[in-house]
C-alpha cells in the first residue's frame, strides 16, 4: 500500500505548522478578510496603502506580539499601569513589560509621548496592519506567493466551507462592481 503524502504543494506539514499556528488566529472567518484586508477580483489579497507594494514587516515574538495586541485593545494606547493591569491574567513583572515596550520602540512598532517617567505607549502600526503583513509573509514563504494556495489549503484542511467561498465570490463581484 503506498505510503499516503503529507505534504500539500511541496510543502511538509512541518513547514505548514507555524503557517496553521497563524492561521488560527487570522482567518477566524471570511468577514474578516474581506473587511480587513481587501480582496481583488482573482482571489488573491490586496495589502493596504500602507504598507507599500510589497512590504512585509518584522516578525514579533510571542511576547513582543502580546504587547501589541494589549496596545491594539486599549485603542490609542496608554501607560505602563494600563498595559499591566491589561496583562494581569499572565502577571508580567514591571521591568519585562518595560524592556519589550523598549524593543518595539527601537523596532518602529510603538510610539512614545511625554518621553518621560510617566510614558503613554501607542502602536505605531494598525492590528489590520500587521495581519495583512503576516498574511503576505505566509503566501510568499508557505505558498510560493499564491493566495489562490492559501484558499486551496484551506478549503483541503476543511478550514474553509462552501458558505465561505460563496460568501467570498459574493464580495469579489461586489467590489468588482465599484
Amino acid at each position: 500500500m503506498p505510503k499516503p503524502d503529507h505534504t500539500l504543494f511541496g510543502i511538509s506539514q512541518i513547514q505548514l505548522k507555524p503557517f496553521l499556528n497563524h492561521c488560527e488566529l487570522i482567518f477566524k472567518s471570511p468577514e474578516f478578510l474581506v473587511k480587513n484586508i481587501c480582496l481583488p477580483k482573482v482571489l488573491g489579497i490586496i495589502l493596504p496603502k500602507t504598507l507599500g507594494k510589497n512590504k512585509i514587516m518584522k516578525k514579533l515574538t510571542a511576547a513582543e506580539e502580546q504587547i501589541m495586541q494589549t496596545l491594539w485593545s486599549l485603542g490609542e494606547g496608554g501607560f505602563m499601569k494600563d498595559i499591566l493591569e491589561h496583562l494581569a491574567d499572565t502577571k508580567p513583572h514591571y521591568n519585562t513589560v518595560g524592556t519589550l515596550l523598549k524593543i518595539l520602540v527601537e523596532k518602529k512598532f510603538v510610539g512614545i509621548k511625554n518621553p518621560n517617567r510617566n510614558n503613554f505607549y501607542f502602536p505605531l502600526i494598525s492590528k489590520e496592519e500587521y495581519s495583512a503583513s503576516g498574511i503576505k509573509a505566509i503566501t510568499e514563504n508557505y505558498f510560493q506567493g499564491s493566495y489562490t494556495k492559501v484558499v486551496s489549503f484551506l478549503v483541503d484542511k476543511k478550514e474553509m466551507s462552501i458558505e465561505d467561498l460563496e460568501f467570498l465570490l459574493k464580495q469579489l463581484k461586489k467590489k468588482g462592481h465599484e
